[in-house]
């Protein structure tokens, strides 16, 4: 399974992003697809997750700016990113469970900076 994330880029504070993470390769299954977050000296940490029949989950210091969704049709999970702040600054994983396993994009980096 290959998860290819991208969406990544320069931005403004106060502006958006839209990340995309498209699975390929042999899925059996999906719990559920996500993205995780790692900052520069921090350590990865949870943005979102969806389920497989469209339930998410937020990090509670993000519920409000982000929507997480996905076209299940294409294996596609989004995630929309809107008022944007400096530290959202960090590299963003996208993340596959499924049940047995779980997968891991390569990352795609977001900076916020004027």
């Amino acid at each position: 399974v290959q998860l290819q994330a991208s969406g990544g880029g320069l931005v403004q504070p106060g502006g958006s992003l839209r990340l995309s993470c498209a699975a390929s390769g042999r899925i059996f299954s999906i719990k559920t697809m996500g993205w995780y977050r790692q900052a520069p000296g921090k350590q990865r940490e949870l943005v979102a997750t969806i389920t497989s029949d469209g339930r998410a989950n937020y990090a509670d210091s993000e519920k409000g700016r982000l929507t997480i969704s996905t076209d299940n049709g294409k294996n596609t999970v989004f995630l929309q990113m809107n008022s944007l702040k400096p530290e959202d600054t960090a590299v963003y994983y996208c993340n596959l469970d499924a049940g047995y396993r779980s997968y891991w994009g390569q990352g795609t980096l977001v900076t916020v900076s004027s």
